[in-house]
């Protein structure tokens, strides 16, 4: 079994990379980190991969994306997954989704760390592979939604009425 982080070097993916590398290092269990990149310019654009007028490059996004994780955590297996756009239906985040489920079967994750402000919300943008991702129940899913975890936000007393602590 393993620890299955999908990465896209955003600061809530880098935040999930962060909590699946101490959750390994707990339960000396595998982390292995996932990007998958789709043969599609606008999709990388997106997501800060490359800028406008930059060619896109898979393999100096590969590159970018390994050197990254590993920054993050050293230790971890790191995985770049290349799906092709040919499929007149899907969309590119589509075959995002079904790429991560397909190599979270095949290490047979055990917990998948998302870091997304959107899984498990009852609307999700269709940008978002976090709520598809988290729906496969093959594995517990973590779901970092959040990236202010500098500790100051505190709960005074939780089962207040007022707003006053």
């Amino acid at each position: 079994m393993s620890l299955l982080v999908p990465f896209d070097g955003s600061e809530l993916a880098t935040h999930a990379l962060e909590r699946a590398s101490t959750f390994g290092d707990l339960l000396d269990e595998e982390v292995v980190v996932l990007t998958v990149i789709p043969d599609d310019a606008d999709y990388a654009r997106e997501r800060g991969w490359i800028t406008q007028g930059e060619p896109f490059d898979a393999e100096a996004i590969a590159a970018g994306m390994q050197t990254r994780a590993a920054d993050v955590a050293p230790e971890a297996t790191v995985r770049v997954e290349r799906v092709s756009s040919d499929e007149p239906t899907a969309t590119s985040t589509m075959n995002v989704v079904r790429e991560i489920r397909r190599v979270a079967g095949e290490i047979e994750a055990s917990v998948v760390f998302i870091g997304s402000e959107n899984a498990g919300s009852v609307i999700a943008p269709q940008s978002s592979v976090g709520s598809p991702v988290a729906n496969d129940q093959r594995y517990d899913v973590y779901v970092v939604r959040r990236h202010d975890t500098d500790g100051t936000e505190e709960i005074v007393d939780i089962d207040s009425t007022t707003d006053e602590p």
